[in-house]
C-alpha cells in the first residue's frame, strides 16, 4: 500500500522494472542448467565447434561430471555471500553493487555466448566454463541481496512483483530453449541465439536500474530509505516474501530469503513503531532457532533432495521411443519447462491451505518421505550407467515422477517459510528469517554437493 502523500507510479513503469529486474537475477542460474545438452555436446567431442543444443538417444557422455559441478558452483556462491553480506553492505556502496554486478553477468554472459563460435578443446572448455557460472552467481548473490535491500522501502505490491518475475525465470529459459531448437537453423546459429537472449535479458535489467532514479514514484520511496544495518538488509529479504507467498507468488529455490507473516495493508503504520523505547530487547539467535530448528532442518532436506537430483541426474534421462522429434525435445519439456510450471504451481498452492500445520509433525514425514525420488530417478532411462538397473524405462513412469517432485518442492518450501514465522514472537520474526535464509542456501550447497555421490551409483 502506497502512503498518503506518495505520487502515482505512472504507467506502471516502476511495477515493471523490478519485475524484469527479478527476472534478471534469475536467469543466469536457468539458462545454465538449462542448456546442460549444449554444453554436454561440447565437452564430449574433441574440436567440436559448436555441440547441439539437443541429445540424440543415448545422450552426450558426461565425461566432466558438467551437470554435477555447474549445480555446485552456481549454489556454493550463494551459500558464501549469504555469510559475507554484513561485509559486502558495509563496504560497497548500493549503487556499485548492484550495476557493478548486473554488467559482471552480461560480460560473462557474452563470453558465454561468443564461446559458441570458438573451437576449444573439452578441457579449456569446460574450465573456463566453470570459472564464468561460479563469478556469474557471485554476482547474482549480490544483486539479490541489494535489490531486496530496496524493495524494503518500497510498497509490498513492488516485491511482488519482483518476485513475479524471479519464478518465471525457469519457464522463459526452458521457452527459449524449446524455441531455438524448433527454429530449424543449424546447431551453431541455435546455441548463440539461445546465449544472446539472456544478455538482452540482462540489457534491459541495466536499463530498468538505471531509468528507477529518473521516475518520481520511485525516487520519493527510495530517497527515504532509512540508514540500514548489514543484517537489517539480509533480514529485509524475510520481511517482503510472507505475503506473496500466502498471494501465490513463486519465489525461486537459488532466492535465498524468507518470508514473515506482516499485513502489507498495515506496513507504514510499523514504520513510526520502529524507534519507540517499548521495542522489546534484542532476540537471542539460540532461543529463536530453538523454536524453528526443526522446520528449518524441513527446509535443508526440501532442497538436498531437490539439488541431489535436479538437474544433475534428471537431465542425464532420455526418451525410451526411437529417435525423432519427441526424443529431441523430451528432456527440454519433461525436465525443465515441466519442472518450472508444476514448482510454481506447488506455491501457488499456499496461498489457498497451509497442511500441515506449524505443530504437526506429519511435515518432516512428508519431506523425509521425498527421498523416495532419488531412488526413482536413478532408475528410469538414463543410458549412462554402469551399477544400476533401468526399472522405469517408459516416458510415462520419468514425468509422473517429476510431476510430484516439482510440486512437492514448491509446495514444501513454500510451506516452511509461512509456518516458521509462526513459531515465534513478533520481535523475533527478523532473526529466524535471517537464520532460514542461512540454512535455504544450506540446504542447496548439500544438495548439489550429494549429487556427486548419487551420479557415481548410477
Amino acid at each position: 500500500m502506497a502512503r498518503g502523500d506518495a505520487p502515482q507510479d505512472s504507467y506502471h513503469l516502476v511495477g515493471i522494472s523490478f519485475f524484469i529486474l527479478g527476472l534478471g537475477t534469475l536467469l543466469p542460474w536457468n539458462f545454465f542448467i538449462t542448456a546442460i545438452p549444449y554444453f554436454q555436446g561440447r565437452l564430449a567431442v574433441v574440436n567440436s565447434t559448436a555441440g547441439t543444443l539437443s541429445t540424440n538417444h543415448t545422450g552426450p557422455t558426461d565425461t566432466f561430471n558438467f551437470n554435477n559441478w555447474v549445480t555446485l558452483l552456481s549454489q556454493l556462491p550463494l551459500l558464501l555471500f549469504t555469510l559475507l553480506n554484513s561485509f559486502l553492505y558495509q563496504c560497497i556502496p548500493e549503487t556499485v553493487r548492484i550495476l557493478g554486478s548486473l554488467l559482471g553477468i552480461l560480460l560473462l554472459f557474452a563470453l558465454t555466448a561468443a564461446l559458441v563460435k570458438v573451437d576449444m578443446n573439452p578441457g579449456p572448455f569446460f574450465s573456463i566454463t566453470m570459472a564464468s557460472v561460479w563469478f556469474i552467481n557471485s554476482f547474482c548473490a549480490v544483486l539479490q541481496g541489494s535489490l531486496f535491500g530496496q524493495l524494503g522501502t518500497m510498497p509490498s505490491t513492488y516485491s511482488t512483483l519482483f518476485l513475479s518475475g524471479q519464478g518465471l525465470a525457469g519457464i522463459f529459459a526452458a521457452l527459449a530453449m524449446l524455441m531455438s531448437m524448433a527454429s530449424g537453423v543449424d546447431a551453431q546459429t541455435s546455441a548463440l541465439g539461445y546465449f544472446v537472449t539472456p544478455c538482452v535479458g540482462i540489457l534491459m535489467s541495466v536499463v530498468c536500474y538505471l531509468s528507477l532514479p529518473h521516475l518520481e514514484f520511485a525516487r520519493y520511496y527510495l530517497a527515504k530509505k532509512p540508514s540500514r544495518s548489514p543484517v537489517h538488509e539480509l533480514e529485509t529479504k524475510a520481511e517482503l516474501l510472507q505475503s506473496d507467498e500466502k498471494n501465490g507468488i513463486p519465489n525461486s529455490p537459488q532466492t535465498a530469503t524468507l518470508t514473515l507473516d506482516l499485513d502489507p495493508e498495515k506496513e507504514p503504520e510499523l514504520e513510526p513503531e520502529l524507534d519507540e523505547p517499548q521495542k522489546p530487547e534484542k532476540p537471542s539467535v539460540f532461543i529463536v532457532f530453538q523454536k524453528i530448528w526443526l522446520t528449518a532442518l524441513c527446509l535443508v532436506l526440501v532442497f538436498t533432495v531437490t539439488l541431489s537430483v535436479f538437474p544433475a541426474i534428471t537431465a542425464m534421462v532420455t526418451s525410451s521411443t526411437s529417435p525423432g522429434k519427441w526424443s529431441q525435445f523430451f528432456n527440454p519439456i519433461c525436465c525443465f519447462l515441466l519442472f518450472n510450471i508444476m514448482d510454481w504451481l506447488g506455491r501457488s498452492l499456499t496461498s489457498y491451505f497451509l497442511w500441515p500445520d506449524e505443530d504437526s509433525r506429519l511435515l518432516p514425514l512428508l519431506v523425509c518421505l521425498r527421498f523416495l525420488f532419488v531412488p526413482l530417478f536413478m532408475l528410469c532411462h538414463v543410458p549412462e550407467r554402469a551399477r544400476l538397473p533401468i526399472l522405469f524405462p517408459q516416458d510415462a513412469y520419468f514425468i509422473t515422477f517429476m510431476l510430484l517432485f516439482a510440486v512437492s518442492n514448491g509446495y514444501l518450501v513454500s510451506l516452511t517459510m509461512c509456518l516458521a514465522p509462526r513459531q515465534v514472537l513478533p520481535h523475533e520474526r527478523e532473526v529466524a528469517g535471517a537464520l532460514m535464509t542461512f540454512f535455504l542456501a544450506l540446504g542447496l550447497s548439500c544438495g548439489a554437493s550429494l549429487s556427486f555421490l548419487f551420479k557415481a551409483l548410477l
